[in-house]
């Protein structure tokens, strides 16, 4: 699928001027939401990044997929503009891809299929369609999701293999279908389900979280909340003022499953499975939903087609006596002070909510006797 895609090396444009060039395609928000950033800082960063090592090079290319520009303007982003820290911010994420084998990430299939079946069913992600822009669906089951069938490696391996799926097969080909750059998506948090026992896992979350803060930096445009229990309502007001403004812009709470205001993006067709009807538990698996209505299962088309592509990658085919298991093993960022702080912030309030509702329950299960 990639192979109908012109690479374009950000050396190969290293003599033209694009001081007056405007990123085609690239999605523009408000100037008050992102910043903006210059074509000059753009063209300082292009200056810079002309003078690294080969190697880094050759995994820039799978990076920018052979849109330079839009790639330089996201980090510089997640930089606020300032030339210098995009440039380290690049260069290091470009060393961490060729430390850890990033760029064959792919072709590493997780064997065999029924393990990684499970992996699937505790991390509850998946693709249900497109919006009318264009832009991939990502749903996401934040309160289902229980990480308790493989090791915190094989987690991190299939969270960057669908990173990286995204970017060098989904949003090249969704680029290609519309005829204009489509380098982001948007994501849906379904909250349905969560209870205290998930901040056991906040750990591995900052990790992911933190893996794509510094290597993929602003590649969800908007991410919806949806299904929320009333206990992430009342933390979410505490929480929220620690989160970056940039990202606080991002994310918007829905009422409900949200199926309403995410129709006005995206045809019922591309809705997440739990956003299609009201009511309680609408996010949990059901007998009368189809397996491919699931998009978090392995049966969706989305996951098959993910599969196979990294099987098709590995030259390998479905062993058919016991495979050895064996993780792929990415060494882990080490934890954001801010993003600790917010984590911690977190688990604090939802404690408190938490022994409020006990104590709440006890007090209306007490009897009084005459």
């Amino acid at each position: 699928m990639l192979r109908n895609f012109k690479k374009v090396s950000v050396f190969d444009v290293k003599n033209r001027d694009i001081s007056s060039q405007k990123p085609f395609g690239l999605e523009q928000p408000t100037n008050n939401q992102m910043g903006v950033v210059t074509h000059e800082a753009i063209n300082q960063l292009k200056a810079l990044m002309d003078q690294v090592d080969e190697p880094l090079k050759r995994t820039f290319q799978n990076v920018h997929q052979g849109y330079i520009v839009e790639t330089l303007d996201r980090f510089l982003k997640a930089r606020e503009g300032n030339v210098a820290k995009a440039h380290k911010m690049l260069v290091d994420s470009l060393n961490w891809r060729l430390q850890n084998g990033i760029d064959d990430i792919l072709s590493k299939p997780i064997l065999p299929v029924n393990f990684y079946r499970g992996v699937r069913d505790s991390q509850l992600i998946g693709v249900s369609g497109y919006t009318k822009e264009g832009l991939p669906v990502f749903a996401i089951g934040v309160g289902l999701s229980t990480f308790d069938k493989a090791s915190v490696n094989y987690y991190v391996q299939s969270h960057i293999q669908i990173n990286e799926y995204r970017d060098r097969v989904i949003l090249p080909s969704a680029t290609k279908k519309h005829g204009r750059y489509i380098g982001k998506c948007v994501k849906v948090l379904d909250m349905s389900g969560l209870k205290l026992s998930a901040l056991n896992q906040i750990k591995l979350l900052t990790t992911i979280s933190t893996i794509d803060d510094l290597n993929y930096p602003e590649k969800t445009i908007t991410y919806y909340i949806v299904n929320v229990p009333y206990i992430f309502s009342a933390c979410w007001k505490v929480v929220k003022p620690l989160l970056q403004e940039r990202t606080k812009l991002k994310v918007q709470v829905l009422q409900g499953c949200g199926r309403d205001e995410l129709l006005k993006i995206m045809d019922y067709s591309a809705l997440p499975h739990f956003c299609r009807r009201e009511g309680s538990g609408s996010s949990r698996r059901s007998n009368n939903n189809t397996t491919d209505q699931d998009c978090f299962s392995l049966d969706h088309p989305f996951h098959q087609e993910l599969y196979n592509y990294i099987k098709q990658q590995s030259g390998i085919q479905e062993p058919t006596k016991p495979f050895k298991q064996g993780s792929m093993h990415v060494q882990l960022p080490l934890a954001d002070p801010k993003k600790t702080e917010f984590c911690k912030t977190l688990a604090s309030e939802w404690r408190k909510f938490e022994t409020q509702d006990d104590l709440s329950i006890s007090l209306h299960d007490i009897k009084i006797s005459d």
